[in-house]
């Protein structure tokens, strides 16, 4: 069946992600030998940005103009959502223009609406809840250093955020056991890891949460983080750094890891904070081939919900 939105990874079904992964791959290996898969030639991509970005801004522009399309920026400034006009309105409005809308903003409840009054396409670039086109590249980053994913341990040490919240239900959905350490008062939605449990029960995985980082990291195959203080919560920041004291992923927490372990972060990335120059620049870091899948993978997402 052919999937119109991707709101999150909750919707996918794993024959879905493997699928879009598996693609993603094939996208990747046609750019190296330099040839052309305009599957989306004279499509248009609408981005709107309520928040900055570098990666996800990128990755879409360059994927949509590498798959034959063009892509259209839209930031709160440049149109009348930011300026009190409706989304329903402004959802039917871009349908009559566009073939797809990606939507990086705050609100999960903004992209469902977005989704729900439009007759094209909704991609959800990021918002505060969930983070679905990163945790595809995540995964594709896994598969092609280990060769596979069910069965692997991922330790996620920090904030329990978008970021977080998704890796718990896309790897629960996969097949690998995923385990979050964040410090108390700082953990992942409490219904997000109630549904990743039940996803888990189907795939053969656990998903644990734990205010402990070493437990979290011992014999784990992925050690993942992210910034402590997201986008927007810049006035946090003294409360975090002190909240975080000993969520750092640093030589000692990683030596609790399997000894081929792979270091991914989402990015971007503060040394020093909640990780260490020498494990992000380290060689068993992948966050660079991290940053590129999602270029790859979000090419594959377009052309499965755009063609």
């Amino acid at each position: 069946m052919r999937r119109k939105n991707l709101l999150s990874l909750k919707d996918w079904t794993p024959k879905e992600i493997l699928e879009t992964l598996d693609f993603a791959h094939r996208l990747k290996e046609d750019r190296k030998q330099g040839e052309e898969t305009r599957l989306l030639r004279g499509k248009y991509l609408g981005m709107i940005f309520a928040k900055a970005s570098t990666r996800t801004r990128i990755s879409f522009e360059v994927g949509i103009q590498e798959l034959g399309g063009s892509a259209v920026f839209l930031s709160s400034d440049d149109i009348q959502l930011g300026r009190g006009e409706s989304i329903k309105d402004t959802a039917k409005v871009l349908s009559r223009y566009l073939d797809g809308i990606m939507i990086r903003t705050f609100k999960q409840k903004d992209v469902v609406k977005l989704a729900k009054f439009a007759s094209i396409p909704v991609i959800n670039g990021l918002t505060d809840k969930y983070h679905p086109c990163q945790i595809l590249a995540d995964l594709q980053t896994i598969l092609e250093s280990k060769g596979t994913l069910k069965g692997l341990k991922l330790a996620y040490i920090g904030d329990g955020n978008n970021v977080a919240n998704t890796l718990l239900i896309g790897c629960s959905k996969v097949g690998m056991d995923v385990v979050a350490a964040t410090p108390k008062g700082y953990e992942c939605d409490s219904k997000v890891v109630t549904c990743s449990r039940i996803y888990a029960s189907h795939a053969g995985s656990v998903v644990s949460v734990t205010n402990d980082p070493k437990e979290a990291a011992r014999d784990a195959d992925v050690i993942y983080t992210d910034t402590w203080v997201s986008m927007g919560q810049e006035d946090e920041k003294e409360q975090k750094l002190k909240a975080f004291e000993g969520f750092q992923v640093n030589q000692d927490l990683v030596s609790l890891a399997k000894k081929d372990y792979i270091f991914l972060h989402c990015l971007p990335a503060y040394r020093g904070y909640e990780v260490t120059e020498e494990i992000i620049d380290g060689s068993h870091s992948k966050v660079f081939e991290e940053a590129e899948n999602r270029l790859h993978v979000q090419k594959s997402i377009m052309v499965k919900l755009m063609k």
